[in-house]
C-alpha cells in the first residue's frame, strides 16, 4: 500500500482549516498540480503560515482574495540572484609614445589622433599643450573638457587609449631575440624569456638578473632560472615585470 507523501497530507489538513475559515481551498489555490514543484513547496509555507496568523487573529481577518494575491505573488517571485558586481575601473596610466585618441562630440576642430610626447603632454588645436602621461584616460578626459569649456559650451569628450607604447621592458644578453617588448598585460620574467626564444646553449641560467629603476634607484635582483622551472613549489619567485625592467642573461 502507497503511503501519501507529507505534502499530500499537508494539504488535506489545510483544506480542512482552510474550509472552516472560509478561506479559498488547496486546490482552489492551484497547489493541486504544483506540489511536486519546488517552488510550490515555499509557497505552501506563506499559505499555512497565513493560515496559522488567522488562526491567532481570529476569522474574516484576511480575506480569500488578499489569501490568493499573497500565494500568487510567492510562487511567481525569483528567486534572490546575487548582483554581478561592477567591472573595475579603468586604471591604466598614459605614459610616453601612447597613441592616444581624442574625441569631441559634434565638435571636429578639437578631435583627433594624439602621440604623448617623451615630455609626457599632447597637443590639440586651441587647447595647446595638456599633460597627459601619469593620468587614467578617464582623468585626462575630466582635464580636456574643463579645458574646453573656454570654447564650447557643455563639451563631451571621449579619451581611447588606441596603442600603448610607454611600457615596455628589455631583455639582453644569451637569448634568441634579444631587444624591446611591449608590456601590454602582466608578465613575468619567465614569459619575457620565452617571448625572446629562450636561452641560448652557454646561457649562465643561475645568474640571471633583473635591474629595476624605482624612485630614482636602481636595484638588481636575482633570477634562476633552472630553480624555477625544475621547481613547481618556487613559481612565487617568477618576478612580475614592471614598465622599464631590462633582464640580463650572462
Amino acid at each position: 500500500m502507497i503511503q501519501p507523501s507529507p505534502i499530500t497530507e499537508v494539504s488535506r489538513e489545510s483544506d480542512k482549516i482552510a474550509a472552516s475559515r472560509g478561506f479559498l481551498s488547496w486546490r482552489e489555490l492551484g497547489f493541486d498540480d504544483m506540489r511536486r514543484n519546488d517552488a510550490s513547496r515555499a509557497a505552501l509555507i506563506v499559505f499555512l503560515a497565513a493560515l496559522m496568523l488567522t488562526s491567532w487573529l481570529g476569522p474574516g481577518t484576511i480575506s480569500a482574495a488578499s489569501q490568493k494575491a499573497a500565494i500568487t505573488n510567492s510562487a511567481s517571485a525569483p528567486a534572490d540572484v546575487p548582483k554581478p558586481k561592477d567591472s573595475p575601473a579603468n586604471d591604466y596610466v598614459i605614459g610616453p609614445d601612447d597613441l592616444l585618441s581624442v574625441v569631441f562630440w559634434r565638435d571636429q576642430q578639437l578631435s583627433g589622433d594624439v602621440l604623448v610626447r617623451p615630455d609626457g603632454k599632447i597637443s590639440l588645436p586651441l587647447l595647446d599643450d595638456v599633460q597627459a602621461a601619469g593620468l587614467t584616460p578617464k582623468q585626462l578626459r575630466d582635464r580636456l573638457v574643463g579645458e574646453a569649456r573656454r570654447f564650447v559650451s557643455e563639451p563631451v569628450a571621449t579619451v581611447v587609449v588606441r596603442q600603448v607604447n610607454s611600457r615596455k621592458v628589455y631583455i639582453t644578453g644569451f637569448v634568441a631575440r634579444p631587444g624591446q617588448y611591449a608590456l601590454t598585460s602582466a608578465m613575468t620574467a619567465l614569459q619575457l624569456i620565452a617571448t625572446a626564444g629562450g636561452l641560448q646553449d652557454f646561457a649562465k641560467s643561475k645568474e640571471i638578473r633583473i635591474v629595476r629603476t624605482e624612485n630614482g634607484k636602481s636595484t638588481s635582483i636575482r633570477f634562476d632560472y633552472d630553480e624555477i622551472t625544475k621547481n613547481p613549489d618556487k613559481a612565487a619567485q617568477n618576478i612580475e615585470l614592471k614598465p622599464g625592467d631590462t633582464i640580463i642573461v650572462p
